[in-house]
């Protein structure tokens, strides 16, 4: 659905006027705010499918530290491959690379190895990686990465919608203290049923990669 699109299925909800803008009126700003607040909760909720893509970065001789482009603190790191020398990169703390950095001569060769280093000016995830690149290589890094706040009317969301409307329609209805038929107490039980249903219908796409907690 459209940022338009979602804004007036809640403002129906609300039993208010559906709008021709998100801009129209103050209200219909407010309700574009909670549905990016609603947004960003479910997309924290679980590694959406629609939200997964690659990211592919080629060294730079001599470079060890590279940007994960579009990746920011709310991104996931699934796995990281080397495509050039057909290789996964390992996961390594910094008190590893320090050791290998500093304490004694760091070889140049194909990355096999990486760990985080802060973010960019940009607010972009950082990695350094090791061996430090003597050549060009193909980086490949799986990522889950939620889409920007929706800005505009014709915007589309990635994720399932009905979960977000749900959950910004339970955002509404305890910003304004009516309870629009129901309460908003009740109203965040049926969004957490909805979230719930569309994380397993999504995670059924994955089954290899689940993951149980015992509770």
């Amino acid at each position: 659905m459209t940022f338009l699109n979602l804004i007036n299925a809640v403002m129906r909800r609300l039993r208010e006027n559906t709008v021709s803008a998100i801009t129209e009126n103050s209200y219909s700003i407010m309700i574009g705010d909670l549905i990016n607040d609603a947004k960003t909760t479910v997309e924290n909720s679980h590694e959406w499918t629609a939200l997964r893509q690659t990211v592919v970065i080629p060294t730079v001789a001599d470079q060890s530290t590279y940007a994960i482009t579009g990746a920011y603190q709310d991104a996931i790191l699934k796995e990281v491959m080397n495509d050039t020398s057909n290789w996964y990169l390992n996961g390594k703390t910094r008190h590893y690379f320090n050791n290998q950095n500093y304490l004694g001569t760091a070889p140049k060769s194909s990355p096999d190895c990486f760990t985080w280093n802060a973010t960019d000016a940009a607010g972009q995830l950082q990695v350094d990686v090791y061996p430090v690149p003597d050549a060009i290589y193909q980086l490949r890094f799986d990522m889950v990465i939620p889409q920007p706040a929706l800005d505009a009317d014709a915007t589309f969301m990635k994720i399932p919608s009905n979960p977000v409307i749900q959950l910004a329609f339970a955002m509404a209805l305890r910003e304004r203290g009516e309870t629009g038929g129901q309460s908003g107490t009740e109203q965040f039980g049926v969004a957490a049923i909805a979230l719930g249903d569309a994380i397993q219908l999504d995670a059924n796409k994955y089954q290899n990669e689940l993951t149980f907690v015992a509770v």
